[in-house]
């Protein structure tokens, strides 16, 4: 199984850029008026539309520290804040905003997790 979480965009052609140019994802498939990206295990789409959908967090995550520092310097002009430990729960990370105000969250657990399949 696996799936896909899809996001209405009223700037594909600024927006998918963003995650493919600075953080790495690849285009996975495009369609008509929607183009799914992948980053790792993780697939999102951007499907042009009147109105964007902004609520929610897009979460990269990085197999250390030293990944969401590499990553905080690529954005670090959309970066809300630098990179800080969290330990409510136990990862280091920051925040920032894509093209259209979506909320962007690039981690490192700071604890072992179970490998991705």
């Amino acid at each position: 199984m696996s799936g896909i979480v899809f996001f209405a965009s009223e700037s594909r052609a600024e927006t998918v850029p963003f995650y493919t140019d600075r953080l790495g994802a690849e285009v996975w498939l495009e369609q008509t008026d929607c183009t799914v990206l992948q980053y790792d295990n993780m697939r999102f789409g951007f499907c042009e539309r009147e109105s964007a959908d902004t609520d929610g967090i897009l979460t990269f995550v990085t197999a250390d520290r030293d990944g969401v520092d590499v990553l905080y310097d690529e954005l670090a002009d959309r970066a809300r804040d630098p990179p800080e430990e969290n330990p409510k729960y136990d990862i280091y990370h920051f925040f920032a905003d894509d093209p259209e105000g979506r909320a962007v969250e690039v981690q490192a657990f700071d604890h072992e997790t179970e490998a991705v399949r």
